[in-house]
């Protein structure tokens, strides 16, 4: 018997947002114990958890492979490196759901420089709109924080651009496995400068872990299985209200609230992304088609 169309929509669908959640929760939980430990110490415990699993799966081929296949992925896993460590600066100086909207800036931006059309312009200045509301109330910002988050976005953008190359040259999830060791190994020598002997803390580790399958595994999961069957223009106005969650998340987890004028600032943003994929979709696109890769790395 053929199933309802609100069933197969209704899963991949739940899916993606299970995701989000998880990695806006991990988010606000890891800052809550930047008290105790540096963000840079807990980039390194999230990433080395997301690296020991994704190892495990893809057990990724590590011979015969040439200059440029290494060249590509370790550019990748610096890409990945830079964008998890400048988030968490970001979000340790300024709140979580305004770091998230700052950092989206970087896809938002590469999804209209892709646009043939001169009406998504719109977008960037509803994303432009919402940024200056940001501005409006400087209090809660502090500059470095915003130039983090800014670092994130831009990082985020280089991510996108080289999983496309990492795909074509490393078979399955091979490319993300390697480029996420390739992190991990990046990031040690500064979180063991910045944490010392409480990098080892049995309670740190735990929760450092607990980060790293919120924050990567888990949502990862939930993508991979969602993208089999959902379209990427669904899967990318999804990741859309990925700032909302964090601010959500920060309400709940921190007890960190907004402004309403912050509030119609990230709908600014979502909104202007919502819109910029909506017109970079193309019709008839199968489902896991020029997907975007999975935003669990990203926040």
């Amino acid at each position: 018997m053929t199933p309802r169309p609100s069933r197969s929509i209704l899963g991949p669908v739940g899916l993606v947002l299970i995701g989000i959640l998880s990695v806006q929760v991990g988010a606000a939980i890891a800052k809550g114990l930047f008290g105790e430990i540096s963000p840079t110490a807990m980039v390194w415990l999230r990433l080395a958890t997301s690296a020991l699993v994704l190892a495990a799966v893809a057990r990724p081929r590590f011979t015969g492979r040439s200059r440029q296949d290494w060249l590509v992925v370790l550019a990748f896993g610096a890409s990945l490196a830079t964008m998890n460590w400048a988030i968490y600066q970001s979000f340790s100086r300024i709140p979580l759901g305004i770091a998230v909207t700052i950092e989206f800036i970087g896809p938002l931006t590469l999804a209209v420089l892709g646009s043939r059309h001169a009406r998504d312009l719109v977008w960037v200045l509803l994303a432009g709109v919402g940024v200056l509301l940001l501005g409006l109330q400087p209090g809660d910002l502090d500059l470095l924080g915003v130039l983090s988050a800014l670092l994130a976005g831009a990082a985020w953008a280089a991510y996108i651009l080289l999983s496309a190359s990492t795909g074509r040259r490393w078979a399955g999830f091979d490319g993300l496995a390697v480029a996420s060791i390739v992190a991990a190994a990046g990031m040690t020598l500064p979180a063991l400068l910045s944490a010392g002997s409480e990098l080892w803390d049995g309670r740190i580790l735990l929760i450092g872990a607990l980060v790293g399958l919120l924050s990567s595994v888990i949502p990862y999961s939930c993508e991979l299985v969602a993208l089999r069957s959902l379209r990427p223009a669904v899967f990318g106005i999804l990741m859309s209200l990925e700032p909302a969650a964090a601010a959500l998340a920060a309400i709940v987890v921190l007890s960190e609230h907004l402004s309403v004028l912050q509030w119609l600032a990230i709908a600014c943003v979502v909104a202007a992304s919502i819109g910029a994929t909506r017109s970079g979709a193309t019709p008839g696109e199968e489902p896991g088609e020029h997907a975007h890769p999975p935003g669990t790395l990203a926040t």
